[in-house]
């Protein structure tokens, strides 16, 4: 694809996956990737589709949220089917970006609440236990700089129920500013390794947060040599926004520490 003017976006099982609205980070992809002179091509890797040949075409993935019968019905086809050209493509710098659901099953297993142990592709190191208490509201992160992020204030919306460990030396796609992220616990949300980011903010995600559906894009486009323009785009109503639900996630309880115009927390640069 060395000079095109057109991407490819992979998403999986889109039908099963779905939660919260999820289908908004394509839709927000699409758009901007037209803003920026692309063309955002759109292939659905569901149940029924989805051969090698398919996944090889695509220049990055999106993969949202489900529920616990969803991921079981899906995690044999997505792990034996799928994830080797799947391996494969991330591991030449393809972006993915996983949401809640999604996100778990990047990891070695999901455990749910009624005991089943859903296998997932191991592209991260981390598993997930089902916990008693769900986390669920507006949740605020200060993105890892090693993202590079123009705005690294991420918002979103969580509702889960699985505690994520990550293993050491895996960093966390950011630091909970309000909300409870991996466990409730860590301060951590996320995971990021290279090019594939795993979270558990819906909202959907994207269109809340355009500097994150930018990285997704610039990782597409310097993977494969696709012409993009990276000049600033017009993001006012866009970040008015997503000013505006920061500061209703930061009214609604007390932030971790943090203040909007004050210093960001520190976190590890990722490797």
């Amino acid at each position: 694809m060395t000079g095109s003017t057109s991407l490819r976006l992979g998403v999986l099982y889109p039908r099963e996956m779905n939660l919260y609205g999820d289908r908004g980070n394509v839709l927000a992809l699409v758009r901007r990737a037209a803003l920026r002179g692309v063309e955002l091509e759109v292939t659905t890797l569901g149940l029924d589709g989805g051969d090698p040949g398919e996944i090889q075409a695509c220049s990055g993935f999106l993969i949202g949220g489900g529920q616990d019968m969803d991921q079981l019905a899906l995690a044999h086809d997505l792990v034996t089917r799928k994830g080797p050209a799947l391996r494969e493509q991330v591991s030449s710098g393809a972006p993915l970006l996983a949401v809640c659901a999604g996100y778990q099953l990047l990891g070695e297993h999901y455990r749910t609440a009624a005991g089943d142990l859903i296998p997932g592709l191991g592209i991260l190191p981390l598993r997930t236990e089902a916990g008693r208490r769900r986390l669920v509201g507006n949740i605020l992160v200060a993105a890892n700089p090693g993202l590079g992020l123009a705005n690294p204030l991420l918002v979103g919306f969580e509702n889960h129920s699985g505690r994520t460990i990550l293993e050491p030396g895996l960093h966390p796609l950011g630091k909970v500013v309000r909300g409870g992220g991996n466990d409730g616990d860590s301060g951590a949300e996320g995971a990021v390794l290279g090019s594939v980011i795993g979270t558990y903010l819906h909202g959907p995600l994207l269109p809340k947060n355009p500097a994150l559906a930018d990285w997704w894009l610039f990782t597409a486009a310097g993977r494969t040599g696709t012409t993009l323009d990276r000049s600033h785009l017009d993001d006012s109503a866009e970040e008015a926004a997503r000013r505006e639900a920061i500061q209703i996630t930061l009214s609604g309880s007390r932030a971790r520490g943090y203040r909007l115009l004050g210093r960001r927390p520190r976190i590890r640069r990722t490797g």
